[in-house]
């Protein structure tokens, strides 16, 4: 049975930002008083004012909450500049995304408003309640709940709400990579929580910093059963302060993998974490990793730290890690030979589990029939990985990676859309198993798909994603191992 509340969200999934009347873009000069400022406001009856300089480029915008905070809680004088008190944050989308990718943005970079573009002049805003109001019930409204969560336990009772939304969106047929997207938001969401009520615990951090995600998370690729993969950068300090500054942070990081495991983001066993002392380090101990893992590469290094290649920041100084990938390119621009050697040999460490008579390779536990679909997408991965970073594309997702390779010519379409189509058919099904282990049967999620529980259709249909992938991986032993056999 479809429920109203079902065709309400597809309708919103498929909505465009300029299918929604946004308001027009209303501005300012930066050095209009802030009380002239204030009159604009109450007479045009907007909650937001954009400030622009005098070539009429937007600097920043001012709030409501602005003139509250910024000015009748401090006493400020109201004929100061607007300029003086406005948010440099400004965040624009254009015309043609969809809505929930613009709350996404909303939520990723937490401002409630954003610029509207089409192709390269604004042409006005819209605030998240407008967006909200589109979706009176979903996961977008439950984003906004857990902003509001207060601590470690209210957290985790969010978290355990998790797989019954994703149960829905995947019955309602939503596209595993929106869903994807979906939990990677919460997954951040809740970090962020974490991170900021951590730095109110212990005081200010004595250096600018950047927390980043790797792995699954740092693809935005993050599925219910999920561990900790992260890691800090720090901003390289006088040599009196450094012990200071390093003992802060892994105090800092301890302090967030403790609380994130006890909401439900286990501990990473091969101990790829910020509390880790390995993990949390300066910019230039960082470039030193990068540099050693591309200019002298073995394959133990390869296969440990190819995970590091997906990486996303999430709180801090997002320069820092941007001025990582930078020098990461330049590292890229003359590799040694080993290093995509090395790499592809790691992208043929799993293979589809196809038997010589095309059917599927399966293990038994307890008696029945699994396999192992997290062992099954990682080739898509790996292989995305590879061929990105062999053309400096520094996309991190799996589908964007494919996407940009296509564009670049190194993927046909036809290679694309069927490594595309393979790889989230894959995910769609992990993401219903898991939701459906947690929510029926009450146990941990897995990665292990019955072969009892599938359809003729969907069995045949996974045989010839493995022909794919078996494809595409003797595409690397040629062009990166120099091996056929």
């Amino acid at each position: 049975m479809i429920r109203p509340t079902d065709i309400q969200a597809d309708k919103f999934y498929s909505k465009k930002v300029g299918d929604l009347h946004h308001r027009n873009l209303r501005t300012c000069a930066a050095s209009t008083p802030i009380f002239e400022a204030a009159q604009i406001m109450a007479k045009e009856k907007i909650s937001c004012l954009f400030i622009s300089d005098e070539e009429q480029v937007i600097m920043g915008f001012v709030t409501d909450i602005t003139l509250r905070d910024k000015v009748i809680a401090t006493q400020l004088s109201p004929a100061l500049a607007i300029e003086q008190i406005m948010d440099r944050g400004i965040v624009a989308i254009s015309e043609s995304a969809f809505l929930y990718e613009a709350l996404l943005l909303m939520f990723q970079t937490k401002t409630r408003y954003l610029l509207v573009k089409n192709v390269d002049r604004y042409v006005g805003w819209i605030s998240r309640n407008k967006i909200l109001t589109e979706q009176s019930q979903g996961p977008f409204i439950f984003i906004q709940s857990v902003k509001q969560a207060l601590d470690v336990e209210e957290l985790k009772e969010k978290w355990n709400q998790v797989p019954k939304i994703i149960h829905q969106l995947v019955t309602n047929g939503l596209k595993a990579e929106i869903i994807n997207q979906i939990i990677t938001t919460v997954s951040d969401t809740i970090a962020l929580r974490v991170i900021e009520n951590t730095i109110r615990e212990i005081g200010s951090p004595p250096a600018k910093f950047v927390f980043f995600v790797l792995g699954s998370e740092g693809r935005g690729e993050q599925t219910l059963k999920t561990d900790q993969d992260n890691a800090i950068i720090y901003e390289d300090k006088a040599n009196e302060q450094r012990e200071l500054v390093r003992t802060y942070f892994l105090d800092f990081a301890d302090r967030v993998s403790t609380d994130l495991d006890k909401i439900g983001f286990s501990f990473c066993q091969g101990g790829l974490m910020a509390k880790n002392p390995k993990w949390t380090h300066s910019l230039s101990h960082w470039k030193r990793n990068y540099e050693s893992w591309i200019q002298e590469p073995t394959q133990e290094t390869a296969m440990k730290y190819s995970t590091f290649f997906d990486c996303r920041a999430i709180f801090g100084e997002f320069s820092l890690l941007e001025e990582l990938k930078t020098f990461m390119d330049i590292q890229l621009q003359n590799p040694t030979e080993r290093f995509f050697m090395n790499m592809g040999t790691n992208s043929l460490q799993f293979e589809p589990p196809l038997t010589f008579l095309k059917n599927i390779r399966t293990f038994k536990i307890e008696g029945e029939k699994y396999f192992d679909i997290k062992k099954t997408m990682s080739p898509i991965v790996d292989l995305a990985r590879i061929f990105a970073l062999k053309n400096r594309i520094f996309e991190t997702n799996t589908g964007k990676r494919i996407t940009a390779l296509n564009h670049a010519g190194i993927f046909t379409d036809k290679e694309a859309q069927e490594l595309s189509h393979a790889y989230y058919y894959l995910m769609a099904l992990r993401l219903e198993k898991q939701a459906l282990l947690i929510m029926d049967q009450e146990k941990n999620p897995e990665n292990y798909v019955s072969i009892n529980e599938l359809t003729k259709v969907q069995l045949v249909t996974l045989v010839e994603i493995f022909k794919v992938i078996k494809e595409f991986q003797l595409k690397i032993k040629v062009e990166f191992t120099r091996n056929l056999f």
